[in-house]
């Protein structure tokens, strides 16, 4: 699927991974106030504000733009937690990330990560709930290659939904077995106490 125009003019500029990650950091957060969104990345645009997925699917345009391939990747939650989506690049052998997130520390990673593995344990320690501690972080996805979807992730007007779906049921590996689950230690106070007073979603 081609890049449309109008998308072009708004990312041709962004040339490096770095500047990708600080062009979705301008984006405002989309908290779905007025319900839930999984806008295209020309709606997302227009709207000039995203969550997560509509942060990855900017990404990815733009890294599809760059002659990669658009790949996301999902990180899977046990509830009350969000999943979150990142938009995946490799530069010399290694994985980086590109994330949008109004969280404090699930954010861009550097492709120093040898695999996918590698790149998803990153947010492990650091995914947690802040009211009481508990790590959440259980699986995450494959690549997921937008170029292989059939939906117009660039510039339907509808809500994307069913791609949001398809990424969610793609397939995911655990990293957790049910013993290791049963014996993590909570975050330290500490570390809560860096998202305390914040509003998160992903």
């Amino acid at each position: 699927m081609q890049i449309p125009s109008e998308i072009r003019g708004q990312l041709r500029h962004l040339r490096t991974p770095a500047k990708i990650q600080d062009f979705v950091n301008k984006l405002r957060f989309n908290f779905e106030k007025r319900g839930e969104t999984h806008r295209s990345v020309a709606e997302t645009l227009k709207a000039g504000k995203a969550h997560c997925f509509e942060g990855a699917l900017v990404a990815a345009a733009a890294f599809q733009m760059q002659g990669r391939k658009p790949l996301i990747l999902d990180l899977k939650t046990v509830r009350p937690d969000f999943d979150h989506v990142v938009a995946l690049f490799k530069i010399d052998g290694c994985w980086g990330a590109v994330s949008k997130t109004n969280h404090a520390v699930l954010r861009y990673r550097e492709p120093v990560y040898r695999s996918i593995r590698e790149l998803a344990m990153s947010y492990f320690h650091e995914y947690f709930l802040y009211e009481n501690g508990k790590k959440t972080l259980r699986s995450y996805s494959k690549p997921f290659d937008l170029s292989k979807q059939r939906i117009d992730w660039l510039t339907s007007t509808e809500n994307l939904a069913d791609l949001a779906h398809l990424l969610d049921i793609s397939p995911h590996t655990d990293i957790l077995t049910p013993k290791q689950i049963k014996n993590l230690r909570k975050a330290d106070q500490i570390e809560r106490d860096t998202l305390d007073n914040e509003e998160y979603s992903s």
